[in-house]
C-alpha cells in the first residue's frame, strides 16, 4: 500500500563548487534549529564530510541521497527515513546543479535528486565579483530543465550598497538572503577536500556562529514558507529490516561488530550501522588512535574510510592494537575494510608500520583517484558472490603495492583491485550498503558464525 508523506523541504544548490553551498546549508540547518525547528540534514552524492557538519548543525545523523549508490527507487524512502520526526529537511547539493556522473546526462546530479524528491531548489551564488549577470545566471539555471523548481536564491559574499541592489533587481527568482564575506567561517581544506567536523576542535563553535550569520542575513520565515510548498511524497520510509528480507533478527546473544571511529576513521554511512543492528548485531565503536585492543567480544570488524595518512604516525605507534588486529585477521575474524581500512591493514603506510594483516605497502601519490564505478566481484568472499555487481565510489591519493591479492575483491574498469577471502574484504571502493543490503546480511551472518565458533575463547578487551 502506497503511503503519503508530508515533509517540508528545500534543496540548497549552486552553479558550481566553491560558491558556499556547505556554509549556507549548514548555517540554515543550525539557524532553523536554534529557532526551535527540528531539522533533518541530507547530502546529495557520496560525500562523508558535509554530513558531519550537518550532524553538528541538526543534532541528528547526516544522511546521503545518491541514486548511483542506492538506486533511484531508494532515494525518497531514505529521505523519509532520515527525516523521521523532523519538521523540515534541508538537502545540500553536490558540485553544480546539473553536474552528475560523467556521460550520463546528469544522473545522480543535484537536479536529478531534486526531481526524484520533488524538492524546491535554493541556489547559492557567490557574487563577490559579479553584478547584473547574476540575474542571467540564475535565469539560465531556472530555465534549463522544465521540471525543476528553482524557487529561491541566496547571495554569498555580497556587499551592501548599489551593487547588491543591482543584483536583486536583475534576479527574477526571489532573493531569500545575502550573506557577507566571512573568511573566519570558511571550512579549511586539504588534499581530499574539507577537513571533517570531527577533526576540528572548534567545529561546534563554528557551526554556532554560522547559525548567527545566516539568521541575521537570510529570511528564515521565507525559507520555511518555501519548504512548505514541497508536495507530498507517495512513498514510505526506508526500513532496514525490510531491506534485509523482512525476517526477524535471530534470537540469542548479538554478535559484536567493532567499527572504527575517532579522528582517523570518520567515514561511515549511518545506514550501515542500522542495517547491522537490524540483522541482530551489536555495533560498538572504537578509536584506533587510542584503543589498545578490539572491543570485548568482537566477532567482526568494520574499518571504514577516513584519513589514516594524516594520523599515520599515531596509528603506527599504537602497536598493541595493530598486533590485536593482525592476530584477529589471522584467526579468521570477519573483516570489511574500505579505503582507510585497507591502508590500516597494510604492512606499511608511507613507510610506517601498520597492522600488517594484508601483504601490501601503501603510500601517498601525486595522482587523485576519483571515480564512480560499477564493480564486479571476482570471487566468492566474505560479503560477495562471484559475479555480484555493486555501485560505489573511490576518492583517494594513495596506492597499494600490489594493487590486489591472489583473490581480488573487485574488477573495476576491467582491472582487478583489492583483497578478498572467505573472512576478509578490503579495497578502495566505498559501497553504500543501503543500496546493496546483501553485503550487510552476509557480514552479519559471518559475525554470528564467528561468535558461535569462538564462544569459549577469551574476549578481547579494548583499552
Amino acid at each position: 500500500m502506497t503511503q503519503r508523506a508530508v515533509l517540508p523541504r528545500v534543496l540548497v544548490s549552486a552553479p558550481a563548487t566553491g560558491q558556499g553551498k556547505t556554509t549556507v546549508a549548514t548555517g540554515l540547518m543550525a539557524a532553523l534549529r536554534a529557532q526551535g525547528t527540528t531539522v533533518s540534514g541530507h547530502k546529495v552524492g557520496p560525500d562523508y564530510i558535509d554530513p558531519g557538519y550537518h550532524g553538528l548543525a541538526t543534532g541528528r545523523p547526516g544522511r546521503n541521497l545518491d541514486p548511483h549508490l542506492v538506486g533511484e527507487e531508494r532515494v525518497v524512502p531514505l529521505l523519509l527515513h532520515g527525516a523521521a520526526g523532523a519538521d523540515l529537511a534541508v538537502v545540500e547539493g553536490v558540485m553544480g546543479l546539473f553536474d552528475g556522473r560523467l556521460g550520463t546526462d546528469g544522473f545522480a546530479s543535484t537536479a536529478h535528486v531534486a526531481r526524484l524528491t520533488r524538492t524546491p531548489v535554493v541556489v547559492v551564488v557567490d557574487v563577490e565579483r559579479a553584478s547584473r549577470t547574476v540575474g542571467a545566471l540564475v535565469a539560465g539555471l531556472a530555465g534549463y530543465e522544465a521540471d525543476l523548481d528553482v524557487a529561491g536564491v541566496i547571495l554569498n559574499r555580497a556587499r551592501r550598497g548599489r551593487n547588491l541592489l543591482e543584483i536583486e533587481r536583475a534576479t527574477r527568482v526571489p532573493v531569500l538572503g545575502a550573506l557577507p564575506a566571512r573568511p573566519d567561517l570558511e571550512t579549511p581544506s586539504r588534499h581530499l577536500g574539507l577537513v571533517p567536523a570531527a577533526e576540528r576542535p572548534r567545529s561546534v563553535e563554528m557551526v554556532r556562529r554560522l547559525a548567527e550569520v545566516v539568521a541575521g542575513h537570510v529570511d528564515l520565515d521565507a525559507v520555511r514558507e518555501l519548504a512548505g510548498t514541497a508536495p507530498a511524497l507517495e512513498a514510505g520510509p526506508w526500513d532496514p529490516v525490510v531491506e534485509l528480507g523482512g525476517e526477524p533478527s535471530p534470537t540469542g546473544a548479538s554478535p559484536v561488530v567493532a567499527v572504527a571511529g575517532g579522528r582517523a576513521f570518520t567515514f561511515r554511512y549511518a545506514e550501515t550501522d542500522e542495517l547491522l543492528a537490524a540483522a541482530g548485531c551489536e555495533v560498538v565503536a572504537f578509536d584506533p588512535l587510542t584503543a589498545t585492543g578490539l572491543p570485548a567480544g568482537t566477532s567482526a570488524l568494520y574499518l571504514g574510510g577516513g584519513f589514516p595518512e594524516v594520523y599515520a604516525a599515531a596509528l603506527s605507534a599504537n602497536r598493541a592494537l595493530a598486533r590485536d588486529v593482525r592476530t584477529a585477521v589471522g584467526s579468521g575474524l570477519p573483516v570489511v575494510a574500505e579505503c582507510a581500512g585497507l591502508l590500516y591493514l597494510a604492512r606499511t603506510l608511507d613507510g610506517l608500520p601498520m597492522a600488517g594483516a594484508i601483504p601490501a605497502a601503501a603510500a601517498m601519490t601525486d595522482r587523485l583517484t576519483l571515480r564512480y564505478p560499477v564493480a564486479s566481484a571476482t570471487v566468492d568472499s566474505l560479503v560477495t558472490r562471484a559475479g555480484d555487481q555493486v555501485t560505489g565510489h573511490e576518492f583517494h591519493r594513495t596506492a597499494t603495492d600490489p594493487v590486489h591479492g591472489a583473490r581480488a575483491a573487485w574488477t573495476i574498469d576491467g582491472k582487478p583491485t583489492g583483497f578478498a577471502s572467505e573472512s576478509l574484504h578490503a579495497s578502495y571502493l566505498h559501497v553504500h550498503w543501503a543500496g546493496h543490503p546483501a553485503l550487510a546480511r552476509r557480514f552479519a551472518d559471518a559475525a554470528r558464525a564467528y561468535a558461535r565458533g569462538h564462544a569459549h575463547s577469551s574476549p578481547r578487551v579494548a583499552g
